[in-house]
C-alpha cells in the first residue's frame, strides 16, 4: 500500500465513524453495512503498511520586482526560473549515476522531472513534486531527492565560507554547476529572490545583492575547477562514505577526497592498498581555501604490479 492508498483509507474510516454515529437505531441494515465496511477497512490498515517512500517534494517561492506580494507572478520570469531550476536538479540527479558529458542532452531526463502540484502561497511561489512512474520502496532513496538536498546545499554554500561552498561544489557536476549558474543569473536579471523549501530544511536569499553575489562565488574566476592526475598509491578507502586516502609519491602529502559515480564499487580499491597507481581526479577550489579531490575514473595500476 502507497502513502495516498492509505490516506484515501483513513479518510473513508472517518466518514465511515462520523456517518455511523448519526444513524438512528431503525436503520438496522445501513448500520450493519457501514460497520462491515468498517471492520474491512481497519483490517487492511492493520495487514498492509506502507511501503512506498513518499515523493520528494520542495517549495519554491519568489519575492522581488516579478512577483505581486501573494496574488500572483509575471509568467515570463515564473516559466523561466522552475525551469531552470528544475533543469539543475535533472542535471544533479543524473550526474549521481554517470558524470555529465559537456554537451548533449542530460541522460535520463524523463526519469528525473518535477511536477508542479500547487502554487505557493505568502510569498507567491510553487510546490513542485518528482514524478515516479514506479514505486521506491521505504529503504531507498530517489536520485531525485538526493538532487534536492545537493541543490539546497550548494545554494546554502554560496552564502557561506570558501569552506562551505567548496565542500558542496565539489559534489556536483561541472555540467550541473552551469545548470544552477543558470538559474541564479535568472534570478538576477529579473531582480527577483527565491526560498527554497526541502524537508524540514529551509534556504532564503534575503535580497537580489546577495544572489548577484552568489552567481559571482559560482563565477569560474572564484570557483575553479579541473582534472588533474596525481602518482602514488591508496592509504584506505571508506566504501560506504565513498572516501579515500591518497599518498603521493616522493611525498610525505597525503590527498583525501571522494570517490566519484564512476567507480561504482568503492569497495575494490581496498584489494590494492599500497600499490603504484595514477589517478585522475577532480580538483574543486573555492578562492584560495583548501582544494577538494574526487576521484572520477578508475585508477591505473602499475604494470608491474
Amino acid at each position: 500500500m502507497n502513502q495516498q492508498d492509505r490516506m484515501h483509507l483513513l479518510a473513508e474510516r472517518k466518514f465511515l465513524q462520523e456517518r455511523l454515529a448519526e444513524l438512528p437505531d431503525s436503520a438496522r441494515i445501513m448500520r450493519i453495512s457501514t460497520e462491515s465496511r468498517l471492520r474491512a477497512i481497519e483490517v487492511r490498515l492493520a495487514e498492509e503498511p506502507v511501503d512506498e517512500r513518499e515523493p520528494a517534494r520542495v517549495r519554491l517561492t519568489f519575492n522581488g520586482r516579478p512577483v505581486i506580494g501573494s496574488h500572483g507572478i509575471f509568467a515570463e520570469f515564473g516559466m523561466k526560473a522552475v525551469n531552470s531550476f528544475t533543469e539543475a536538479v535533472a542535471a544533479v540527479a543524473a550526474s549521481l549515476s554517470a558524470p555529465l558529458a559537456a554537451m548533449g542532452p542530460i541522460p535520463n531526463r524523463e526519469q528525473h522531472q518535477l511536477l508542479i502540484t500547487s502554487t505557493a502561497l505568502g510569498s507567491f511561489g510553487f510546490e513542485l513534486e518528482e514524478y515516479r512512474v514506479g514505486q521506491l520502496r521505504l529503504d531507498e532513496v530517489s536520485p531525485v531527492a538526493q538532487a534536492l538536498e545537493r541543490t539546497q546545499n550548494l545554494l546554502q554554500g554560496t552564502v557561506g565560507t570558501d569552506d562551505q561552498l567548496a565542500d558542496s561544489a565539489a559534489d556536483t557536476d561541472p555540467r550541473a554547476l552551469d545548470k544552477v549558474r543558470v538559474f541564479l543569473q535568472t534570478l538576477a536579471d529579473y531582480e527577483a529572490i527565491c526560498t527554497v523549501q526541502y524537508r524540514d530544511r529551509g534556504f532564503r536569499f534575503t535580497d537580489v545583492g546577495q544572489v548577484r553575489n552568489s552567481l559571482a562565488r559560482l563565477g569560474q574566476d572564484n570557483l575553479r575547477e579541473g582534472e588533474k592526475y596525481l602518482d602514488g598509491e591508496f592509504q584506505g578507502v571508506l566504501p560506504r562514505g565513498r572516501t579515500f586516502e591518497f599518498k603521493l609519491v616522493g611525498e610525505d602529502e597525503v590527498v583525501r577526497g571522494k570517490v566519484g559515480p564512476a567507480i561504482q564499487d568503492a569497495d575494490e580499491l581496498n584489494a590494492r592498498l599500497r600499490q603504484s597507481a595514477r589517478i585522475k581526479v577532480m580538483v574543486t577550489q573555492v578562492g584560495n581555501g583548501r582544494p577538494r579531490y574526487v576521484l572520477i575514473e578508475s585508477p591505473q595500476w602499475s604494470a608491474a604490479q
